[in-house]
């Protein structure tokens, strides 16, 4: 697939994107190059191969989910500014 000119002006457009006639032409040859790998890469047979999230069979080494700290939310709150029945008290923002 070759993109026109105009395409890679309009793409530029809704991308908010400045382009002079010389970079437009460096970003066709691009985008043509791209498009070229895509259909390359459209081209190879899958069938049989088993979709993957990740091209390596590893897998994260988790702790165990357990408390660590002790609750200090009362020595925080001290701190605070203002705070009511367990929570911070902000400005409002929005009207």
């Amino acid at each position: 697939m070759s993109l026109s000119l105009e395409e890679v002006a309009r793409i530029a457009r809704l991308a908010r994107i400045e382009l002079t006639p010389q970079d437009a032409e460096a970003t066709r040859a691009k985008l043509d190059g791209i498009f070229g790998l895509i259909a390359q890469m459209q081209a190879v047979d899958t069938t049989g191969v088993a979709p993957m999230s990740h091209p390596q069979d590893v897998v994260q080494r988790l702790r165990p989910d357990a408390v660590t700290e002790s609750n200090r939310r009362d020595a925080f709150q001290a701190v605070a500014p203002e705070a009511e029945a367990g929570l911070y008290l902000v400005p409002k923002v929005i009207e």
